[in-house]
């Protein structure tokens, strides 16, 4: 199976859960582009970053942290690349989602853009749809994907991982490209645009 086709099946998916997808009346936290910032300066729990836009960075910290998994607070930020993030609004704000809002940011030198945010139909740069994927969490960890969660395998390395936190262009210095990070940029580039098979010329 193709990761094109992943993707599909993850929307399709969302879209049939897409009914009981319905945010409740109730506050959300102010979220804008001015919200997130450099990948590296949130706090490193393994191999993600977390944060809390409403400054309770300790009751986020013991939840990523807990080898038991817990319901992380409201202001959780939760950040494996720069492009992706999830937020924890407030509590009741959406059952089907466990309160979480999905995030597709895209970043520069100059900040955060957000191109698109929600829940069923908010799918990332790699065509999977993040509430499909995330869905799938045992209950105990809260919608969040870790190896051993419950959730898809992502088609990307640890390698590209750490390679795209490391040159989130909006923190100092993202522009000095290891040779280990540019190898793995280099081959995330190739299988998200395959080039197509040249037939040999027939004599």
């Amino acid at each position: 199976m193709n990761y094109r086709t992943l993707g599909t099946i993850c929307f399709v998916l969302a879209l049939s859960l897409a009914p009981a997808v319905r945010a409740a009346t109730v506050a959300p936290i102010p979220v804008t582009e001015h919200s997130f910032g450099c990948i590296s300066k949130l706090t490193a729990v393994r191999g993600f970053f977390v944060g809390n836009l409403k400054g309770n960075l300790a009751a986020t910290l013991k939840v990523a942290r807990s080898p038991a998994g817990g319901v992380y607070p409201p202001g959780s930020v939760i950040q494996l690349v720069p492009t992706e993030v999830m937020v924890k609004q407030s509590k009741g704000f959406n059952a089907a989602t466990h309160d979480w809002e999905f995030f597709d940011i895209t970043v520069s030198k100059q900040g955060t853009s957000i191109l698109k945010r929600g829940f069923a139909d908010t799918v990332n740069r790699f065509g999977g749809n993040c509430f499909a994927c995330h869905v799938k969490a045992e209950a105990k960890w809260d919608f969040i994907c870790e190896s051993g969660h419950g959730c898809d395998p992502i088609p990307v390395t640890t390698a590209m991982v750490k390679a795209l936190q490391h040159t989130d262009p909006r923190c100092d210095g993202s522009a000095n490209v290891s040779t280990e990070d540019a190898a793995a940029l280099h081959q995330l580039d190739e299988m998200m645009h395959p080039k197509a098979k040249t037939e040999p010329k027939q004599n």
